[in-house]
C-alpha cells in the first residue's frame, strides 16, 4: 500500500451472495461498498480462508490506495456460517490478514453478531436477522445468546424457507384436495413453478434449495389479506420468530428488540403479527427501529476497536479479537 501515512480500518461482510468491504478512516464517513459476487467456499475445514482472502485483498488494496490508506489498525470479518464453521478462519485469517494487508487487530464474528451489532449497538437487547434463513441473537454485555439459525432442515423457524414451504405444502394439499389446502396459493405456486405435480423433481435435486423455497414466501404474503391459509402460516412464522427472540433476549432491565433482514420487506402481512407476538413474549423489551444492517455492524465494531472502546463480550464460537501475530 502506498500513500500518506494514514492508518485506517477494514469491514467485511460475508455472505450468501459474496463480500462486501469498506475501508474507514477515524473521523471520516467510511468508503462506499466495494463487493464481490461469489461466496466464499465452505469444505471440510469449514469457512476457507484462503478463498475468503482470495476475493478479499483486491478489493481491499483497491479501497486503500483511493483512502491514501498505508496500514491497517483493524480489520472486523462478520461471516455467515462462522458460530459452527469457523474454525480454519480462526486459525489462519489473522496471519494472513496481518502478512497481506498489514492488519494489526482482526475481529471475527458470526454474521448475527455483526447483524445485532448493526441494529443496536452495544446494547442489551436482541435481534431477529431473517432472510432464506431466520436466527436470534441477544446479549446482556457480558454473553451472546443465540436461537435458532440451524437451516432449513432442521430448523430457521418462520425464516423465508420456513414460509415459502408452508405455502407451497398448503398448495398441495389444495391440489391433493386434503384438508388445510389454499386454492390462492396453488394458483401462485402454478404460475411460478408449472405444474406443482413436478415440484418434488424441481426441488430436491438443486443445491439452492433454501433459496428456490423461500423465493415464495412473498407470494404467501401477498395473499395473506384474503387467504385464511397464508394468514395462518405467516401468523405461525411470527410465533416461532417471538418464540426465538425470547429464548435470548435479556429477562432483566429495558432491553430492545430490532428486527433486520429482507424477509421483513414483505411488510404488514407478517410484521403486525410479530408485533403482537412479541409484545406478549416479551412485555418489557421495547420494540426499535434498525439502525443499520450486518455490515454497520462490523463498522461499528472497526471503529470501537481502532478507537480503544471495544466492550462487546467475546466468545470464540460468536465474536473473537485477535492481535496480529507478532503485535
Amino acid at each position: 500500500m502506498t500513500g500518506p501515512a494514514r492508518s485506517g480500518y477494514l469491514a467485511v461482510d460475508s455472505g450468501g451472495s459474496g463480500l462486501r468491504v469498506v475501508l474507514g478512516v477515524p473521523g471520516r464517513e467510511p468508503s462506499a461498498p466495494r463487493a464481490s459476487k461469489e461466496p466464499v467456499r465452505t469444505g471440510g475445514r469449514g469457512i476457507d480462508p484462503a478463498h475468503l482472502m482470495e476475493q478479499l485483498v483486491p478489493l481491499a488494496r483497491a479501497l486503500a490506495e483511493e483512502a491514501g490508506v498505508s496500514g491497517l489498525d483493524a480489520a472486523v470479518v462478520g461471516a455467515a456460517g462462522f458460530a459452527s464453521l469457523g474454525d480454519a478462519l480462526r486459525a489462519e485469517l489473522p496471519g494472513a490478514l496481518s502478512r497481506e494487508l498489514g492488519v494489526r487487530t482482526v475481529a471475527l464474528a458470526a454474521d448475527a453478531v455483526t447483524a445485532y451489532v448493526g441494529a443496536l449497538g452495544p446494547r442489551p437487547g436482541a435481534v431477529l436477522a431473517a432472510g432464506t434463513g431466520l436466527i436470534a441473537v441477544g446479549t446482556d454485555l457480558t454473553g451472546w445468546r443465540r436461537a435458532d439459525g440451524w437451516g432449513h432442515l432442521l430448523g430457521d423457524c418462520g425464516g423465508g424457507a420456513w414460509i415459502g414451504r408452508a405455502g407451497l405444502e398448503a398448495a398441495l394439499r389444495a391440489h391433493d384436495g386434503r384438508d388445510g389446502g389454499s386454492a390462492a396459493l396453488l394458483s401462485r405456486a402454478e404460475e411460478r413453478f408449472g405444474p406443482v405435480n413436478g415440484l418434488p423433481g424441481l426441488l430436491y435435486p438443486r443445491s439452492d434449495r433454501p433459496a428456490v423455497l423461500a423465493s415464495f414466501a412473498p407470494q404467501v404474503a401477498e395473499c395473506a389479506g384474503r387467504d385464511p391459509v397464508a394468514a395462518g402460516i405467516l401468523r405461525a412464522a411470527a410465533r416461532h420468530m417471538a418464540e426465538s427472540a425470547a429464548a435470548v433476549c435479556p429477562a432483566a432491565g429495558s432491553p430492545e428488540v430490532a428486527l433486520t433482514g429482507g424477509l421483513f420487506k414483505m411488510g404488514d402481512a407478517l410484521l403486525v403479527p410479530l408485533r403482537e407476538e412479541l409484545a406478549t413474549r416479551l412485555p418489557h423489551a421495547r420494540q426499535v427501529p434498525a439502525e443499520g444492517d450486518p455490515l454497520h455492524g462490523a463498522v461499528r465494531i472497526a471503529t470501537d476497536l481502532a478507537a480503544g472502546r471495544f466492550t462487546l463480550p467475546g466468545e470464540p464460537a460468536m465474536l473473537c479479537v485477535v492481535p496480529a501475530p507478532g503485535d
